[in-house]
């Protein structure tokens, strides 16, 4: 069971200045090279999991995104893996996008201490990855689908990785891997025979449950209220006719320099907005699963290197994608869960820098509103633009005489840029 008495939580800000990475435990090596890249101070979920990990227990780390979970958990694993020669790390993340994003971190250290990852990610040659499976790397950064298909066609084995990481649990789970997980996890060492480290922005029954079967004491740090979003954001909304979303869009759209992350419902909807952004002289990206491997590549690297503005997205892109200079997020259309919400907004507003959030909300979704801001317990200032009507917002929420309370709305499950059914949704290839 979690080991609730070794709990620990930080909610005062800046409680990690006075520490530096040499002081938790970290050898003078990684030190040297954290230097050269300009990283000297350790965020709350570092200095407090970092200690912890190099201990050797397992971890439950919970922390908003964009607060450095990455580093928490590399930093001890390159430790360990010198240390312990014959063993490797498994770490399993939920998407392609985040893989590369971890791959590059491992990056910094591959040289110096001869620790070569290899992404193992569905989209990417199968034949290539088994070359090099044959190599035997030490740290292995997957999806979980890619990685079930490897351990069933026998290519792949895990017996050796005694340093496993889920990341992103909680999308994981959102996203139907939750065979796929429990089916990698029988493939690993023991419990008692591994360590296991488990990092989520959220900490929903599910992932409780994956850490009472497959991890031993864990030990929870929490640097943040879970499901708060951080006070650098600022939120705004607009109520607006579904047919005036465009036009709202347009109208922000024309003062903003900097980089622009737009979410949208499905993967059609996205290409469409994609394309009228070009036409009307923006430099445009789309970010969906319709994309190959290859597109979506190209499409993050245009935005990380500025070449284009805006990046229209759907809910792929609500976690694991760390783009530093992104100005604004816009919601063009609302999430389906208020938790999705809080993921999208969390691309701005990062390592330590101010962001703004605006939503476009239909006279219809007062209920999925009132959620959101119920579940920050702030609410979201309404604002009025120049180039569309503002509509009334209609209260939808129904009574329910038996329990004597308002029902919370149910949001769809469906996943988004599809137009398959739910269940068909949990299949990996969705992502």
């Amino acid at each position: 069971m979690i080991n609730q008495p070794l709990s620990k939580k930080i909610t005062t800000p800046g409680a990690s200045d006075l520490l530096t990475f040499a002081k938790l435990g970290v050898q003078k090596e990684l030190c040297d090279i954290l230097q050269q890249k300009k990283i000297t101070v350790p965020t709350p979920i570092q200095t407090q999991t970092i200690p912890v990990v190099l201990k050797g227990s397992d971890c439950i780390g919970i922390a908003q995104t964009g607060t450095g979970k990455t580093f928490a958990f590399v930093l001890p694993m390159i430790q360990y893996l010198s240390a312990h020669p014959k063993n490797k790390a498994l770490i399993i993340v939920p998407t392609r996008e985040l893989a590369y994003q971890v791959d590059e971190v491992c990056q910094w250290f591959s040289q110096k201490f001869r620790l070569r990852p290899l992404v193992i990610v569905g989209g990417a040659s199968m034949s290539q990855q088994i070359q090099i499976l044959k190599k035997e790397p030490r740290i292995i950064i997957a999806t979980p689908g890619r990685l079930r298909d490897h351990i069933q066609r026998k290519t792949i084995h895990l017996r050796q990785a005694s340093y496993i990481v889920l990341d992103e649990a909680d999308r994981m789970f959102d996203m139907g891997f939750a065979p796929q997980i429990h089916a990698v996890l029988k493939e690993v060492p023991k419990v008692e025979e591994r360590q296991t480290l488990l990092f989520s922005a959220t900490l929903p029954d599910a992932i409780m449950k994956l850490a009472t079967q497959y991890m031993r004491t864990p030990i929870r740090i929490e640097t943040t209220p879970i499901q708060i979003t951080p006070k650098e954001i600022h939120q705004e909304m607009v109520v607006i006719d579904r047919a005036h979303k465009k036009t709202a869009l347009i109208s922000i759209l024309k003062p903003l320099k900097g980089t622009i992350l737009v979410f949208m419902r499905t993967k059609h909807q996205a290409a469409k907005l994609t394309k009228d952004l070009r036409l009307a002289g923006y430099k445009t990206e789309e970010l969906h699963s319709n994309l190959s491997l290859g597109q979506r590549r190209r499409s993050m690297a245009a935005i990380q290197s500025r070449r284009s503005q805006i990046l229209v997205a759907t809910d792929i892109a609500a976690r694991g994608i760390d783009i530093t200079h992104i100005e604004i997020v816009i919601n063009y259309d609302l999430p389906d869960s208020p938790e999705d919400y809080i993921h999208r907004i969390g691309r701005t507003g990062r390592a330590g820098r101010t962001g703004r959030a605006i939503s476009f909300v239909c006279a219809d979704q007062g209920d999925q509103l009132k959620s959101i801001q119920r579940l920050m317990k702030a609410q979201i200032q309404q604002v009025h633009l120049e180039a569309v009507p503002t509509v009334p917002l209609k209260n939808t929420t129904r009574y329910n005489p038996k329990r004597g309370a308002r029902r919370r709305p149910s949001f769809s499950r469906r996943k988004y840029g599809s137009s398959r059914s739910s269940s068909q949704n949990r299949g990996r290839k969705q992502y």
